[in-house]
């Protein structure tokens, strides 16, 4: 009996250590499955969208998007309040040829010079800019230009002028009295004014009488646009 009871001792013992040992085992492999997503989730974010997502919802989240927002607004507004150069500005405000309507104001003579203004009017529902000189030309009735082009007049400094619809900016156009330099004249069909900084021309009816095209003192003189009609 003494034999027996030392050897159900002894299976006993063995038969523990067989299930600690099981348990030891089974803990090892619960620890590698855990431990490899682990891993890769760490190194393959972007992949898994885990640290991915977190980044692209963080990028497009409302908080960075109205820093970024105001940013660029507080950015365009400086520029536009303080020079009125910035292209970007310049661009998104500037007066399109579609959006306007020229003509030419009544003569304003002295000193022997012809003085009229060109008028740009802003006919659109929306605000808009003009900034420097116009593109300007007489032409005749065949569209065929007359003269040389104008002069820009020097010393000119030219301003951003805002345009509420309805608004008007003129800009002056200058040239000798034919009869008192004794330039060869033409009489111009129209005058031809292209606004700043566009391609698109508008023609307005010239009825102002004969204008230099050659010969001493022939050139046509132009200033950048200041607000209002030139009255």
């Amino acid at each position: 009996m003494a034999h027996t009871s030392q050897s159900l001792r002894r299976g006993a013992a063995l038969l523990a250590s067989t299930v600690a040992a099981l348990g030891l085992l089974t803990a090892c492999g619960n620890d590698s499955p855990g431990k490899s997503p682990e891993s890769v989730s760490g190194t393959a974010a972007p992949a898994t969208g885990g640290s991915a997502g977190s980044d692209t919802s963080d990028t497009g989240s409302a908080p960075s998007g109205k820093n970024t927002t105001s940013s660029s607004s507080q950015s365009t507004g400086s520029a536009t309040s303080g020079s009125g150069t910035t292209t970007s500005a310049a661009s998104s405000t500037r007066c399109h040829t579609s959006e306007l309507s020229a003509s030419v104001g009544g003569n304003n003579p002295g000193a022997g010079q012809e003085n009229f203004p060109i008028v740009l009017t802003n006919k659109s529902g929306r605000t808009c800019t003009v900034r420097g000189f116009p593109g300007a030309a007489f032409v005749n009735a065949s569209g065929t230009q007359l003269g040389p082009d104008p002069v820009r007049e020097s010393g000119s400094s030219p301003a951003t002028v805002t345009l509420k619809p309805g608004q008007s900016a003129w800009a002056g156009l200058t040239f000798s009295n034919p009869e008192i330099s004794g330039a060869k004249t033409a009489t111009p069909a129209a005058l031809v004014v292209t606004p700043p900084d566009e391609r698109d021309p508008l023609k307005v009816t010239w009825k102002n009488g004969a204008v230099p095209v050659s010969g001493n003192s022939s050139s046509v003189r132009l200033t950048v646009f200041s607000a209002g009609t030139g009255v």
